[in-house]
C-alpha cells in the first residue's frame, strides 16, 4: 500500500474534491487513481498555478456557454487553453486565429479526457509585455481617481451645428470622418485642429489641439487616429492625452485604431467608437434617419389635424342632437319610437302565448295517445280472443282445437290452438 495523497479542489472546473488516493503497489492502477494522483502533482507545484506561457493561438473555439477554447502552440507543441466565461469580458487583448501572445493563468488536469489545459486569466501581445503592464497600472490608478466613472459622462448633442476634429492633417483617418460626414449630415460645420499622432512629441501636441479645440468650443469634439501597434497607439495611453480627454467641458468621442484596439483615451472618453469612421457616425445624425423621421412626424401631424377635426364635427353634431332635443318634431319622433316599441313587445307577448298553448296541446295530445288501449297495437303487439270473446292473458285459458280471434294494428285472425305451454317459453323470454 502506497503513502496517501491529499488532493485539494481545483479552483474551477470540475474537483475530485477534499478526498484521498491510496496507490496500489505491485498491482494495476485504475485510470482515476493515476489521472488523480497526476492532479495531485501538478497541484503541488507552485510554478505551475502562475505562470506566463507564449506561443501563437490557433483554433479559437466560443460556444454558447461564454467560455473561450483555444490552443497554445509553438513549432514543437502545443497546449490547449481554457478562459472562464467570467474572465472573458476582462481581458485586454481577445485570443484570434494566427496571433501571438503571452498568456497567464494555472495548469490543471482535466479529470474526464486526462488531458492537461492551461486556464487563462490574462493575454497580452507577446513582444509588447513592458508596454502593457505599463498601459495596465496606469489604467488601474487613474481608474482608481475615477477618470473613467459612468457619472462623468457627457451626452452627445443630439443635432450637432459644429464638430471638431483632433487627428492628423495628413491620415487616412480624417478623410474618412470628412466622408462619413459629408454623407450622413452634410449640415454640420467642421473645425480641424491637427497634430501628430504618434512619436515622442505627440502626447504634448494632441493636448495642444484639444485646448485649441476647446476654447474654440465646438459642440462636440472627435479625437481620431488610424490604427497601429501598441506602440503606435502609444501616445492615447499618456497620462496627460487621457486627463486632457476627462476633464474637457465639451463631449470627446474616441475612434483611435481598428475596432480590436483599445487606449486610455476611450476609457476617459464620453463615447469610445471603433475606428474614425464609427466616431463620425456616432457624433451625428443619420440623414436618411432623419428624413424618414420628419416623414413620422408630419404623417402624426397629419392624423392630429385629423382627430382635431373629427372631434369638432363631433361637437357640432352634438350641438345639433341638443337642438333637435328641443324641438317638437323630435317629441313627436321618440313617441312614435315608443309606440313601435310597445307595438313590437304586444306581439312578441301574442307569439310566446300562442307557443306556450301550443306545447300545453301537444302535451296532452301525447297523454291521451298513451291511454289509447290500441296504441300498443301500432308496435306490433296483439289482442287473444277466445271464442265467447273473452280477453286470453294466460295460456291455460284455451284449449288444443279451440278457436281464438287474434286483433291486430289493421285486421285480425282466426286461428286454432294447436298447442298449450302453461310456463313461460323462455325461447319468447329472450326473444
Amino acid at each position: 500500500m502506497g503513502k496517501p495523497v491529499y488532493l485539494k479542489e481545483t479552483e474551477r472546473g470540475e474537483s475530485p474534491g477534499e478526498a484521498i488516493v491510496n496507490l496500489p503497489t505491485g498491482e494495476a492502477w485504475t485510470v482515476s487513481q493515476l489521472t488523480r494522483y497526476l492532479q495531485a502533482l501538478v497541484h503541488s507545484q507552485e510554478a505551475l498555478q502562475n505562470l506566463w506561457v507564449r506561443g501563437e493561438v490557433s483554433t479559437v473555439s466560443r460556444p454558447a456557454s461564454g467560455h473561450v477554447y483555444f490552443t497554445l502552440k509553438d513549432e514543437r507543441a502545443q497546449i490547449r487553453c481554457v478562459v472562464w466565461r467570467e474572465d472573458v469580458d476582462g481581458l485586454e487583448v481577445q485570443p484570434e486565429q494566427g496571433q501571438a501572445v503571452e498568456v497567464h493563468g494555472y495548469l490543471d488536469i482535466y479529470g474526464p479526457r486526462g488531458t492537461y489545459q492551461l486556464y487563462v486569466d490574462q493575454i497580452r501581445p507577446l513582444g509588447e509585455g513592458a508596454l502593457f503592464q505599463a498601459f495596465l497600472r496606469l489604467k488601474a490608478r487613474l481608474e482608481a481617481e475615477g477618470l473613467f466613472a459612468a457619472h462623468r459622462k457627457q451626452p452627445l448633442p443630439p443635432f450637432p451645428r459644429v464638430i471638431g476634429v483632433v487627428t492628423s492633417l495628413t491620415g487616412a483617418a480624417l478623410r474618412d470622418i470628412l466622408n462619413t460626414l459629408r454623407r450622413r449630415y452634410p449640415l454640420v460645420e467642421v473645425w480641424l485642429a491637427p497634430t501628430l499622432v504618434q512619436g515622442e512629441e505627440a502626447p504634448r501636441r494632441v493636448v495642444a489641439a484639444l485646448e485649441r479645440m476647446i476654447r474654440a468650443s465646438p459642440d462636440v469634439i472627435i479625437l481620431a487616429r488610424g490604427g497601429g501597434s501598441l506602440e503606435d497607439l502609444w501616445a492615447f495611453n499618456d497620462e496627460r492625452v487621457v486627463r486632457a480627454v476627462a476633464e474637457s467641458p465639451i463631449p470627446v468621442v474616441t475612434g483611435v485604431g481598428h475596432e480590436t484596439d483599445f487606449t486610455l483615451v476611450d476609457f476617459a472618453a464620453d463615447r469610445r467608437a471603433p475606428t474614425p469612421t464609427g466616431a463620425a457616425e456616432m457624433a451625428t445624425p443619420d440623414r436618411e434617419e432623419l428624413i424618414r423621421h420628419l416623414d413620422h412626424l408630419r404623417a402624426r401631424m397629419v392624423r392630429a389635424m385629423e382627430r382635431v377635426i373629427r372631434f369638432q364635427e363631433q361637437v357640432l353634431l352634438g350641438w345639433n342632437r341638443r337642438l333637435n332635443q328641443v324641438s317638437p318634431v323630435y317629441t313627436l319622433r321618440q313617441e312614435r319610437l315608443r309606440l313601435d316599441e310597445l307595438s313590437r313587445r304586444m306581439t312578441q307577448a301574442i307569439l310566446y302565448r300562442m307557443e306556450r298553448e301550443q306545447l300545453r296541446l301537444s302535451g296532452w295530445q301525447q297523454r291521451l295517445h298513451g291511454l289509447d288501449p290500441t296504441a300498443p297495437l301500432q308496435r306490433g303487439y296483439a289482442w287473444v280472443l277466445d271464442e265467447r270473446g273473452r280477453l286470453v292473458r294466460e295460456a291455460t285459458q284455451v284449449r288444443v282445437g279451440e278457436r281464438v280471434h287474434v286483433r291486430l294494428h289493421r285486421g285480425r285472425l282466426v286461428t286454432r290452438v294447436e298447442d298449450v305451454h302453461p310456463e313461460e317459453d323462455e325461447t319468447l323470454r329472450a326473444a
